[in-house]
């Protein structure tokens, strides 16, 4: 917690909606390239898997995939509630907003709508709010006049220092509201800077982690660093071999394959906060476009909650990152034969 944000040392009770763990697929076995909070698109691919698996798996393949498919709505429900409870104790919220802002623009729109059929099926009144549509007065949470119990938080400003996020801040450090998930669990488990902490087997060893863990976390996670200047030399040296990744970004954004680096970007990684992964290339798979083949690189994440897997899903894509812009790209479901 040494560089995590004031706000983080409040520490409400919930442990994160939807976490994500993002994994290339490499010779030595999986390697967790990433960490997010409020991953996004486990709604759309659960859509698409059920689609896909009834209409397209031969009827063998089908109960190796289903169960988590099956499960996956009253999963949703019980992760809510269960975080709802961590900080309540009481049975259930009345009234749940899905926050980011302007969300009617965002690309993962039709996701946040997906949630919400899902959550007022099971009882829970369920909005879709930009923050500014907030209101705190009282010790209650209000919009449009209605109060809001829980928050869930789709926005990236993770310690929602952002003025129009003032609001909701304010009544998240009053505990008038559950958020989830909150500047905690992203500090906690998601900060990029973590994963120099998760690939340095001393400082495991040191912090009292059994050994059979050490070797698994060796194997998993690909060896990171922070960025200094002091070090300017050896990087630039040995970029062909490093992914540059902003500690506060998400997403895509403001990173580089060390192989694609110009001096002027170097320089400015070195003016930014950054953290240098040793470079895990992404796996491939074969795609049919119309007529065309060609090859799509893949990603692998989990969505979990309170350490239990909900969905796998892949991402498939060109260029360095998931940008959901490659023809035949984007989503897909992960089958189990």
């Amino acid at each position: 917690m040494s560089w995590a944000p004031d706000i983080a040392q409040f520490d409400p009770g919930p442990i994160g909606a939807f976490m994500g763990y993002d994994f290339h697929l490499g010779p030595e076995g999986p390697q967790l390239i990433e960490i997010n909070t409020n991953a996004g698109g486990a709604f759309l691919n659960t859509v698409l898997a059920r689609a896909q698996s009834r209409c397209c798996q031969p009827p063998q393949n089908a109960p190796a995939i289903s169960p988590a498919l099956d499960r996956f709505d009253d999963a949703v429900f019980e992760m809510f509630k269960h975080e709802w409870q961590r900080q309540r104790r009481e049975s259930m919220p009345q009234r749940l907003a899905i926050v980011d802002d302007a969300p009617e623009s965002q690309f993962l729109f039709p996701e946040f709508q997906l949630a919400q059929r899902l959550l007022l099926a099971r009882g829970i009144d369920t909005l879709v709010l930009d923050p500014a549509e907030f209101e705190y007065a009282n010790g209650e949470l209000t919009a449009g006049g209605k109060r809001i119990d829980l928050v869930y938080n789709r926005l990236v400003d993770f310690a929602l220092d952002a003025p129009n996020h003032a609001t909701l801040r304010r009544a998240y450090l009053d505990g008038a509201v559950v958020v989830t998930p909150n500047p905690r669990t992203h500090s906690v488990l998601a900060d990029k800077r973590n994963l120099t902490l998760l690939s340095d087997s001393e400082t495991l060893r040191e912090w009292g982690l059994g050994t059979e863990n050490v070797k698994l976390l060796e194997r998993a996670v690909p060896k990171t660093r922070l960025v200094s200047r002091d070090d300017a030399t050896e990087l630039w040296r040995d970029r062909r071999k490093l992914f540059f990744k902003p500690f506060s970004g998400h997403g895509s954004k403001g990173v580089y394959r060390g192989d694609k680096l110009t001096r002027r970007v170097f320089e400015n990684i070195l003016e930014g906060d950054y953290i240098a992964q040793d470079l895990v290339p992404p796996g491939e798979r074969g795609l049919k476009i119309d007529d065309t083949v060609t090859t799509g690189k893949v990603d692998i994440r989990l969505y979990t909650y309170n350490g239990k897997t909900l969905l796998t899903a892949a991402r498939i894509y060109k260029g360095q990152t998931t940008n959901f812009r490659t023809p035949g790209g984007g989503f897909a479901p992960v089958f189990q034969v």
